[in-house]
């Protein structure tokens, strides 16, 4: 029964319980109830499994996935990660000197792959401007999603927010001021819905939103389990007539690619029969595997994007607006990102002083990343065939990716360093995320973000940027720092990304800046005398 039905029939729906009812407590649905939070939103999050998934998913997380933790204060917690992680497995990191004879492996910065071809550190330029300017957190990247989860699911405990497992979204309706919800734990009003409850969101087909893109052809499968003999797979990733396998980094951990269409049933748990299987097929060895030791996972490289990300007052974000396959890691944090950047947005028009149209740039923004990364995966599925002209075109890219320059470019794509948003102003870091900028007293200008509010950093002498944002100091936080080197003034938004930067005290464009993200001032505000 939906909700209509149910007002009609005059059942007691409920008064309005929250300003937001977030769907999904995965780490983009708990990443925009945080921020959502911060902005003194009433936010719940509702979830229909009654526990965290136990099975495989992503490994890491990017640059702007760790930087966005560092604003809130949770880059210690990311570090303890990645450090027990290193001690567990040592570095997932291997070049092939690494791996002649018994020579341990060092430790080195994390690059990633593109289809498999593992991207060398000693090639990438880490003196290139985009990765030099985001070191930071280089401790923090080497965060699987179980943790990770973990660490967001505290965060938003410590807010106040409540998490309700076990209930289950069935039918909804936009009533232009809010949004009636039929759940399986009763009705509920709401201010504004957010899917964020994966690729095959009950929010998004309720919503009517349409998910156009391209059919899958592969059936991927994720395992860590124990191997009988290991030494029959090759270590990395090994390309075959049948497909592709990866065997590691972890102890224990395949991968096995094959290009056999869609799975036929995503829904049935991954069996150790189904997992060794498929690695015999693509490896064309008969290696056992024994058991295995955490439940498997089974993907496509189904590649779609939401024809909006919003109808009304119902939105999507995660893989509820996007899906696509894991080559390269982008779908956590693609995400993320859109948790980011939607949070601060919704909340400042549940509060009322959102300048006019601030929600409509989340599609905006955030709907060209996207389609980039299904380009990027589904350009990786391309060359991840096992038929001869692909393996030659393989061979072409691989020679490129072995070369200063284009192992460099890769790592920058793939960090999400090279991010940018096409926002007004001339300024070199206007529109992408803001730099590691380090103070005299110490701290850096991340530090002083937690709050989730705007930051301004004004190095002026006389503090004339401060000055001038006084009226917006409900929503920004100027952060003095005279006497140091450029840039003079930056304006972050609550996402991290630059609105305003200048070079010298010059004050033009800031206040145009301030009204075009942060509202109008505030009328509380009373200036000094």
């Amino acid at each position: 029964m939906d909700v209509d039905q149910d007002v009609e029939q005059g059942v007691d729906v409920a008064e309005t319980n929250a300003d937001v009812t977030v769907v999904g407590a995965g780490p983009v649905g708990l990443v925009l109830a945080a921020e959502l939070a911060l902005c003194g939103v009433r936010v719940q999050v509702l979830e229909r499994l009654t526990e965290p998934e136990a099975g495989m998913k992503a490994g890491g997380i990017n640059v702007p996935t760790a930087e966005a933790l560092d604003r809130r204060g949770l880059l210690p917690a990311a570090e303890r990660v990645q450090r027990d992680l290193l001690e567990r497995f040592g570095p997932l990191v291997r070049t092939p000197e690494d791996r002649q004879g018994d020579r341990p492996a060092r430790e080195s910065r994390f690059t990633g792959h593109f289809a498999g071809m593992v991207l060398d550190p000693a090639l990438v330029d880490w003196s290139d401007p985009d990765l030099a300017a985001h070191t930071a957190v280089d401790g923090a990247r080497m965060v699987p999603q179980r943790e990770l989860e973990e660490l967001l699911a505290a965060h938003v405990a410590r807010l106040g927010v409540p998490v309700r497992r076990g209930v289950e979204v069935t039918g909804l309706r936009d009533t232009g001021d809010g949004v009636l919800v039929d759940t399986t734990a009763g009705p509920l009003r709401t201010g504004w819905l957010v899917g964020c409850d994966g690729g095959r969101s009950t929010v998004r087909r309720l919503a009517g939103i349409g998910f156009p893109g391209t059919d899958p052809e592969l059936t991927g499968r994720m395992a860590v389990a124990d191997i009988a003999e290991p030494h029959k797979l090759a270590d990395g990733w090994t390309w075959t007539t049948g497909g592709a396998y990866r065997c590691g980094p972890q102890p224990g951990r395949v991968v096995t690619v094959e290009f056999d269409g869609a799975p036929a049933d995503r829904s049935t748990p991954v069996t150790l029969d189904e997992v060794q299987a498929s690695l015999r097929r693509v490896s064309g060895t008969d290696v056992t595997l024994t058991a295995l030791r955490a439940p498997a996972s089974r993907w496509s490289d189904n590649a779609r994007q939401a024809a909006a990300y919003r109808a009304g007052r119902v939105l999507l974000a995660g893989d509820a607006a996007h899906v696509h396959s894991p080559f390269g890691g982008q779908g956590l944090n693609l995400g993320v990102g859109d948790a980011m950047n939607l949070g601060w947005k919704l909340g400042a028009v549940v509060a009322g002083w959102a300048p006019e149209g601030l929600l409509d740039t989340y599609d905006a923004e955030r709907r060209p990343l996207g389609a980039w990364v299904l380009d990027w995966t589904r350009a990786q599925t391309g060359v991840l065939r096992g038929d001869a002209k692909t393996a030659a075109l393989r061979e072409v890219l691989a020679d490129l990716l072995a070369t200063r320059d284009g192992a460099t470019h890769a790592v920058k794509k793939i960090s999400g360093v090279t991010q940018r948003l096409d926002l007004p102003g001339d300024h070199p870091l206007t529109g992408r995320a803001a730099p590691d900028l380090p103070l005299a007293d110490g701290s850096r200008l991340a530090d002083h973000g937690h709050d989730g509010g705007f930051l301004l950093l004004d190095r002026t002498p006389d503090g004339a940027f401060a000055r001038l944002a006084a009226p917006w100091g409900g929503r920004v936080r100027a952060v003095t720092d005279a006497g140091r080197a450029t840039p003079a003034g930056v304006l972050v938004r609550p996402d991290g990304v630059v609105a305003w930067a200048c070079d010298s005290a010059d004050t033009a464009g800031l206040e145009d800046a301030l009204r075009c993200w942060a509202g109008a001032p505030s009328s509380l505000y009373q200036p000094a005398g």
